[in-house]
């Protein structure tokens, strides 16, 4: 089954600036993210590495777990990059590929 929601994390550089979101398109939104067609948190600290993502069944699911990942300490959010990305890649053109 294809996943109908995403949880994804954005940095500005390895181990700079961490965003946590979610989305139902995830490459539409990480397009708006390096774009800043949104004026907010990641187009005023320049955060538009796609580190790390992972699909849910459900937005809502996604969004728990982003929920949950926001009050995690920033050593857990590295290791999680890490454990999928340990070379901190942009992972947005695997997307479109």
């Amino acid at each position: 089954m294809e996943p109908r929601g995403w949880t994804y994390i954005l940095a500005s550089r390895r181990n700079g600036t961490l965003y946590v979101g979610s989305a139902a398109d995830l490459s539409f939104r990480i397009y708006e993210h390096k774009q800043e067609l949104r004026p907010g948190f990641t187009s005023r600290y320049d955060v538009t590495m796609l580190v790390w993502y992972e699909g849910y069944p459900t937005l809502i699911g996604a969004r728990h777990r982003e929920y949950a990942i926001k009050k995690w300490r920033r050593a857990w959010k590295i290791a999680l990059i890490e454990s999928m990305n340990p070379d901190w890649r942009d992972l947005y053109e695997e997307l479109n590929s």
